[in-house]
């Protein structure tokens, strides 16, 4: 297939590059033997050490492979599983990341007939505004770069421009809708015809819609897809219009799915997503270790692509809890509060207890006025996951002032203070 020999010589080119040009892995390949001729599929990777977060934030220079006048932009990541690398981009690089989200933009059946209101910002050393704009630039679609919050202009540019796609975080729609509803807009009539969904999931690991995802379709018919990417990777897994799970690009990214022993996961199974970049000028990776937890399926989507997909994101691999005997992400908790329309925000807070085992407290926020029963919280919890966290009751305001710390790109919304993590 043309394009498992285009993996193959992205993968041989990289290797040639790298063997010269990258002190990183010029001291990997030497302190483990490893000839770079002897690899030559994606399955000879294995022969490979991973690269490590750790390794991103202690030698972030020695991954660099060109001079620095030659580096041209720089991006940090959001630091959720410790603190911040940064990653530097040449022109090159910024060409990759522009085909990335055009291609990324194609498969979700976006063209240049469409105008895309960005709701990310493209400041703060954020990669993702950086790519969805140079991908829609070289799309040719229209696009208009509002930046995340502000409903009131959100809506104003919606009814002036008349935009068909929005980019934003899922549960900000519902902020869109609730004040389209609060102030007599008819956003069922809105120009909005798609809307691509950034660092939430919205859907289930069999693809049905989750609780968030059909909290938005209910009010709103809008055609909803996920994009899944991070800084590192530089490449985005998208849906198509099947819905059933995002694109590998296999000219740009080799991946794999590996379980708890480092070992390729068994079909079907959850297992940590580990990345080899292709084609990436500046810091090339190999075999990265992304934390995140995923099911890759194989078999050929109904969209006619061959190409490998990821199921939703089930969660970080460092943010699994294990409390009173169950093991769970996040996400699983997120899918619950979303159901409780009596809370208006909120934020999961993981400790270390006075035992060494795994502490829950969730930060609600709910109206004074509102009437609701902790123990009808609990009972919810108890009956989905069979166990039942500590909840702390506040204001909406109060919850949203720690969803936005300082400087922050996003909302928190777990707080990791394990003795093992930081602040996720």
């Amino acid at each position: 297939m043309a394009g498992t020999e285009t993996t193959h010589t992205g993968l041989k080119d990289l290797l040639r590059y790298v063997a010269m040009r990258s002190p990183f892995y010029q001291k990997l390949f030497e302190k483990n033997k490893i000839l770079i001729q002897d690899i030559n599929t994606p399955e000879d990777l294995k022969n490979i050490p991973f690269t490590e977060k750790e390794d991103l934030q202690n030698f972030t220079n020695e991954f660099i492979c060109v001079p620095k006048h030659k580096l041209i932009d720089y991006v940090t990541t959001s630091g959720t599983t410790g603190k911040p690398v940064t990653l530097a981009l040449t022109d090159a690089d910024l060409e990759r990341l522009a085909l990335n989200e055009y291609n990324s933009f194609k498969t979700a059946g976006i063209g240049e007939e469409d105008i895309i209101q960005l709701m990310t910002t493209v400041d703060r050393r954020f990669m993702a505004g950086l790519a969805y704009f140079l991908g829609a630039r070289k799309l040719g679609a229209g696009i208009v770069r509002v930046g995340n919050g502000l409903p009131e202009l959100q809506w104003d540019t919606i009814s002036n421009i008349e935009p068909t796609v929005i980019i934003c975080v899922p549960s900000f729609v519902l902020h869109l809708i609730a004040y389209a509803e609060a102030n007599n807009i008819d956003y069922k009539k809105s120009s909005i015809k798609k809307i691509i969904c950034i660092g939430e999931a919205i859907r289930n690991s069999d693809f049905t819609l989750n609780t968030l995802g059909k909290k938005i379709t209910q009010k709103w018919d809008v055609s909803l897809y996920s994009t899944y990417a991070s800084s590192e990777m530089a490449t985005a897994f998208t849906e198509c219009e099947a819905f059933r799970g995002g694109h590998l690009q296999s000219d740009l990214l080799i991946s794999e799915i590996i379980d708890e022993n480092g070992n390729p996961a068994k079909a079907g199974e959850a297992g940590e997503l580990v990345i080899t970049t292709l084609g990436v000028e500046g810091m090339p990776l190999i075999r990265f270790k992304t934390g995140d937890m995923c099911i890759a399926h194989t078999e050929i989507c109904s969209c006619g692509r061959e190409s490998l997909r990821l199921s939703p994101v089930l969660g970080r691999k460092k943010q699994m809890i294990k409390y009173k005997g169950t093991s769970l992400y996040p996400n699983a908790i997120y899918d619950i509060l979303e159901t409780i329309d009596q809370v208006k925000n909120y934020q999961v807070e993981v400790s270390t207890n006075s035992n060494g085992t795994d502490e829950i407290q969730i930060h609600l926020g709910v109206n004074e006025k509102t009437k609701i029963k902790e123990e009808d919280i609990l009972n919810t919890f108890r009956a989905k996951l069979r166990v039942a966290p500590r909840l702390n009751f506040l204001s909406p305001e109060e919850v949203n002032q720690l969803l936005q710390p300082k400087n922050s790109r996003k909302p928190i919304k777990f707080i990791d203070r394990r003795e093992h993590n930081t602040l996720l």
